[in-house]
């Protein structure tokens, strides 16, 4: 009868354990995520811890000239980079940097920047995000949602910017607005468009001006998984 009882408190205390565990999974799978993780995994973020290598160019074409581009290579695993220009090449690594590196390291952070903003979101922590909103956009008028993420006054190569981000229904950006100190009057407006996939990672190859005169854009991307 003793060994009967104590069977008895055992498949409770197992039954309650399990009920538990099945409880926290189901809180976990259940766990809302932010506005920034939504839009960085629209852009493809969950493939992310994948990738080895990232490959790009990055350039600013106005009116008929085209700009003159800076090529990366980068491997996130390690940070690596190498930077290539019509002028130089320059090989670093963001773990080992001297006074040497800092002007390339400063083209390769506003480039990347660019490039994966979306990912950006939830990169920066010391970023502060607001709450989202329905506004118009700037340039095409039509309604989207928007977000904005400013930076500490300390710290970076470019302290105390903030960022409008307009996305769409689906999160994928579309537009946005970079305010170059917190300042309200906006120092720069682009669009978000010609996404492309590269192994899961979606990009905005074009980044253009209301009369798309100017154009900020990526070329030679290639994005290689381990």
């Amino acid at each position: 009868m003793k060994s009967l009882y104590l069977s008895l408190i055992c498949l409770l205390l197992f039954s309650a354990c399990k009920s538990d565990q099945s409880e926290a999974i189901k809180t976990i799978e259940t766990k809302e995520l932010s506005i920034a993780e939504k839009i960085a995994n629209a852009h493809g973020f969950e493939n992310w811890n994948n990738v080895s290598e990232v490959k790009f160019t990055f350039q600013v074409d106005q009116d008929s000239i085209k700009g003159k581009g800076r090529s990366w290579t980068w491997q996130p695993k390690t940070n690596h980079i190498i930077m290539a220009t019509a002028k130089n090449t320059v090989k670093y690594s963001r773990n080992a940097m001297d006074s040497t590196h800092i002007a390339a390291d400063r083209a390769f952070i506003n480039d990347k920047f660019w490039l994966l903003v979306p990912f950006q979101l939830v990169w920066d922590s010391s970023a502060k995000i607001s709450k989202a909103t329905k506004v118009h956009a700037p340039i095409s008028k039509t309604e989207l949602h928007k977000i904005t993420i400013s930076y500490p006054n300390e710290g970076g190569y470019t302290p105390g910017d903030a960022y409008d981000i307009f996305y769409d229904k689906d999160y994928v950006i579309r537009e946005w607005i970079f305010r170059k100190g917190n300042a309200d009057e906006p120092s720069l407006t682009t669009t978000f468009e010609n996404y492309k996939d590269f192994n899961g990672i979606k990009i905005a190859t074009d980044h253009k001006q209301e009369g798309g005169k100017w154009n900020l854009n990526f070329t030679d991307i290639k994005i290689t998984l381990k």
